[in-house]
């Protein structure tokens, strides 16, 4: 898919944080010019292709009405209670034809229950909701934050967890996979797609697209480098997911409003992520208005343009194979692009290759 769009919204957007302790009030989430179908139609413009949208953060408020917690929209003053963020964008996605995603975390620093079994079952009857009622869902994520300080229903105390084994992963994700059964999961282990192991846009040079992930597990230490290049004799096929923000943080914040990545610094991103054989999450956050702001927005036209233009010409396109010679460059010359592709739906056919130069013809 190359590119797809992560949103981060929720009350963070209002607090300036980019974690909620969970202590947050419901009443302080109330966008002014909220418009759903601007974002999607932003991103449908600029050349993605998915939007995962985050349903709930670690501060645990839910985007949906969600009928197990009063923590969530249905209490805000935004709509009368009545609004719906994760309608509203799957909605935006089928009129735009994208496809819609749900990132739902699995640590929630609200709920009083968290840390127990009972939590478990909160979360999973969480996932039963979006699944059952805002459906079809193409990518499931979740990430390694676990455990920690927070609210936690008023106690206001340190919960740690065991990530190995705490969210018994196997049950949850076959009660996803039952009702949605071509769902795609993120998480540092996969088991569909993987965390790349930074949040800078930079895949490996090197970037296998496979991976043995026995040991590992969401949230484990020391395996970024190992998730940054996958694994040339790996067992499984777990391709990595290059999330990067086009903004400082993840969530909007007014300061950063003259810090949005330049379509230049974009355009690198995509050539260290979706050029490295990964896809590109670029999280676009709205503002506090219920909007991409201006600045976003303009970053992504001009990117796409570039992409258009850097990437337009199939430079072997009908060219015959001819010996090759060596080609010295005495001056400075421009850049070059020249993307090369594998038809990876058989898998991995190419273990190394070279670009060598027949003729350079180069007018300054």
């Amino acid at each position: 898919m190359e590119m797809n769009a992560f949103v981060h919204f929720t009350t963070n957007t209002f607090t300036g944080k980019e974690w909620g302790y969970g202590d947050e009030s419901p009443t302080i989430f109330n966008p002014t010019q909220y418009d759903a179908d601007q974002w999607v139609r932003t991103f449908k413009e600029t050349g993605f292709k998915g939007v995962i949208l985050t349903c709930k953060h670690h501060d645990g408020f839910c985007l949906w009405p969600s009928l197990y917690t009063e923590h969530s929209v249905k209490n805000s003053p935004w709509l009368d209670g009545k609004g719906d963020v994760v309608r509203d964008v799957m909605r935006a996605c089928k009129k735009y034809e994208l496809k819609f995603g749900v990132y739902l975390s699995p640590w929630d620093r609200n709920h009083a229950n968290y840390g127990s079994p009972e939590y478990l079952e909160y979360y999973r009857n969480q996932l039963k909701e979006l699944f059952t009622k805002y459906g079809p869902i193409f990518e499931m994520w979740f990430d390694g934050a676990n455990g920690g300080d927070g609210y936690y229903g008023g106690k206001r105390e340190r919960r740690n967890i065991q990530g190995a084994t705490y969210y018994d992963w196997p049950t949850t994700l076959a009660l996803v996979k039952d009702i949605e059964p071509e769902i795609l999961f993120f998480s540092d282990a996969g088991p569909g797609v993987r965390w790349v192991g930074n949040e800078r846009g930079v895949a490996g040079e090197t970037n296998w697209n496979t991976i043995t992930p026995d040991t590992l597990y969401a949230g484990k230490g020391g395996i970024e480098k190992l998730l940054n290049t996958g694994s040339e004799n790996g067992t499984h096929w777990i391709p990595a997911e290059v999330d990067v923000s086009i903004r400082k943080g993840w969530f909007y914040h007014a300061e950063e409003d003259t810090l949005v990545k330049t379509p230049e610094q974009l355009f690198e991103i995509y050539l260290t992520s979706v050029g490295r054989g990964s896809t590109l999450l670029l999280n676009v956050p709205p503002d506090r208005r219920g909007l991409i702001h201006e600045n976003d927005v303009a970053s992504l036209q001009r990117f796409y343009e570039l992409l258009n233009t850097e990437l337009k010409t199939n430079l072997a396109l009908n060219k015959k194979q001819e010996r090759v010679r060596i080609v010295e460059i005495i001056k400075p010359m421009p850049p070059l692009t020249s993307p090369m592709m594998i038809p990876i739906l058989i898998g991995v056919r190419m273990m190394r290759f070279s670009l060598p130069v027949l003729k350079l013809i180069w007018n300054s």
